[in-house]
């Protein structure tokens, strides 16, 4: 939000904190400075590999799906009233099948769910678009170890339909009324300007664009894994090509103009929040293999045993800091290098990919602090005692 959407009040307050935090902040000691420089170098590491790739792709996604989508449909599928198994079950494939960080998934994720899927279905999606990472889960397994990769594999499949099922419990008589206001101001089904099919090809192609384009290299982890990405931009302009016909053919100026605007608003809502929480990220944790203000051997210290507080610890570092895909790896690998537990190992695992401090902006955002705090609580509550559990066990 703007400052000029905020009252005087909450401008005066707003001011008042930057004057405080310039007037306080020992900006000339060296760790302090290394941290702001940290973090305007996460910011610039986060803009050049994650936005045009990743993020665009993404926003465009979430345009078409407010524009093209039929609520109606949505609703029927992944409502608050949706059969539990197919709506979980879409939910959880669907954010599987996409594999994006934690800041990635979330343009889609407004977009589904301002659409009227239910905030269990969503919030399922939410989670298992960064946890449920085919290659992230083979390459667990490699590094650490088949039982601590099999343990994450379990864990994030069932941590994304039951931390949905928590938060649509929690919050049904919410869900339920904004499930009848879209019912109240949704078109009913009538002839589309397109087919089923032509809606899908249109949807499947930006989604390959996204997913390829992103196609991480296992370092000889998987061979077949690989030899696509040997290929992936090939397969990337293949899916370009398609959508390029889909837009051209099947959509008219007005369709096209529609997808576009709805493209900049959500780029307008989201950027600002993702990029100020990565520069806050940054600024306290820094870029992996990097300290910030918070010293690494402060975080190594504090997740090695398997202790509740080893892995309430680990679950809350990894719910604020920013994992790009697959960075997790050699970070986890680092901190048990370090003396890190195989609990807190697991905690962090489960808690990290999913969230970050950005994306925490975002979700708030969207369905409210109230709610945004509860999933992230249930996040860190099930990946601590998973953690606790999994630590005890091996």
């Amino acid at each position: 939000m703007s400052s000029k959407g905020l009252s005087p009040n909450k401008q005066l307050l707003l001011v008042t904190g930057v004057f405080l935090a310039a007037y306080f902040i020992p900006f000339g000691a060296p760790r302090v400075s290394g941290a702001v420089n940290e973090a305007f170098l996460m910011l610039s590491e986060y803009a050049r590999q994650h936005v045009i790739l990743c993020l665009v792709p993404a926003m465009f996604i979430a345009g078409a799906i407010t524009v093209f989508l039929n609520q109606q449909a949505v609703m029927h599928y992944l409502g608050p009233d949706a059969s539990r198994p197919i709506a979980y079950g879409v939910a959880s494939i669907s954010g599987a099948i996409l594999a994006v960080c934690s800041c990635t998934v979330l343009p889609i994720f407004k977009g589904i769910y301002k659409k009227g899927a239910g905030l269990g279905p969503a919030i399922a999606f939410l989670y298992s678009g960064p946890a449920i990472n085919i290659l992230a889960i083979v390459l667990s397994a490699k590094v650490f170890g088949l039982k601590l990769g099999l343990a994450r594999t379990v864990g994030a499949i069932a941590f994304s339909i039951v931390i949905g099922w928590l938060m649509a419990l929690i919050y049904k008589k919410d869900d339920e009324k904004r499930a009848a206001d879209a019912r109240l101001f949704s078109a009913p089904f009538g002839k589309e300007p397109r087919t089923l099919g032509q809606t899908a090809i249109y949807m499947a192609s930006m989604i390959g664009i996204l997913v390829f384009a992103n196609w991480a290299n296992s370092k000889g982890g998987s061979p077949v894994w690989d030899s696509i990405f040997a290929a992936k931009w090939w397969i990337t302009g293949g899916f370009a090509l398609v959508l390029a016909y889909t837009v051209i053919r099947w959509f008219n100026a007005d369709d096209r103009l529609a997808w576009v605007v709805a493209t900049r608003d959500f780029s307008l809502q989201i950027l600002p929040l993702l990029f100020g929480g990565v520069l806050v990220a940054g600024f306290l944790l820094g870029r992996p293999g990097h300290e910030a203000l918070i010293p690494n051997a402060w975080v190594a210290s504090l997740v090695g045993g398997n202790s509740i507080f080893a892995n309430a610890f680990a679950s809350v570092a990894g719910a604020l800091m920013y994992f790009a895909t697959l960075t997790e790896i050699p970070i986890v690998q680092g901190l048990i290098g370090a003396g890190m537990g195989q609990g807190p190992a697991l905690a962090l695992l489960l808690a990290g990919p999913s969230l970050s401090l950005p994306s925490i902006l975002v979700i708030a955002g969207e369905i409210g602090w109230k709610k945004a705090l509860t999933y992230v609580g249930l996040v860190v509550v099930m990946s601590t005692i998973a953690g606790v559990l999994f630590g005890a066990l091996v």
